[in-house]
């Protein structure tokens, strides 16, 4: 008798309530829809993805390559209860945010990637996301871990995460912190923002393709400045290096 060896391989995912869309109006008076997508939008998506995982910058290559994974493994039926949220202005990906359900009390918060800069969508798409843990799922905590400074400024500092260092993450085993529902109510007022039902016109432009984004992170014209920023964040040393060069110093 034949084995279906699918069925063995694929999860059996856990019916989850759907993120209910919303919206807010950004510091350039720009809209931002964040919205759940399902399997059949993820190719759609993976190019943008793919693009920044040669962006060493701030560790985009190695947030970018990992949300790869985890997408594809999301539409190839290869991780349990994973969810995926994308932030669009105009029907632009701003930011794509991901995680999963572990249990009933437990989310695992996977990655946070801005492909737009200087707004803050990043940091409103990953509230949106902890809003949806919290108050859609109704879970206890979320276990976050982060890749690079902002992340941990971000994320660690600003909601004043628990540290759960006897729990490994599954981003690679590396200790946990927590953000519990104290936490996040405290959080809810200052950084917890947007409007719901969203207007129809915004939601039907975000529904109708996931666009480009038009000012990707890009990778610096200095070919250095990646390696330098991880020990001289000012560039200090390499200017002065310059300067003798050029006889200044």
């Amino acid at each position: 008798m034949p084995v279906d060896v699918e069925k063995i391989l694929r999860p059996t995912d856990t019916p989850l309530p759907p993120f209910p869309p919303k919206y807010m109006t950004l510091a350039g008076g720009e809209h931002l829809v964040v919205r759940q997508v399902g399997r059949e939008e993820i190719p759609a998506i993976l190019p943008y993805i793919e693009a920044l995982m040669h962006v060493e910058r701030d560790f985009y290559d190695i947030v970018a390559a990992r949300v790869y994974a985890e997408l594809l493994a999301y539409f190839r039926h290869r991780v349990q209860d994973e969810y995926v949220l994308v932030a669009q202005i105009d029907g632009e990906i701003a930011a794509v945010v991901n995680g999963r359900r572990v249990d009933e009390n437990v989310g695992m918060s996977y990655h946070t990637l801005s492909l737009r800069r200087g707004l803050r969508v990043g940091a409103h798409a990953f509230a949106t996301k902890m809003e949806y843990h919290m108050d859609i799922l109704g879970q206890k905590e979320v276990l976050i871990v982060a890749e690079s400074p902002i992340g941990f400024r971000r994320w660690m500092i600003e909601y004043n995460l628990e540290k759960r260092f006897h729990i490994p993450h599954e981003l690679g085993g590396c200790p946990s912190w927590s953000l519990t529902r104290p936490l996040f109510e405290a959080a809810r007022g200052s950084l917890v923002v947007g409007r719901r039902p969203v207007p129809q016109e915004l939601l039907d432009k975000a529904m109708e393709r996931i666009l480009p984004p038009s000012d990707p992170p890009k990778p610096p014209a200095d070919l250095l400045a990646a390696t330098r920023s991880l020990y001289d964040a000012t560039g200090t040393a390499l200017m002065s290096q310059g300067w003798i060069l050029e006889g200044r110093k």
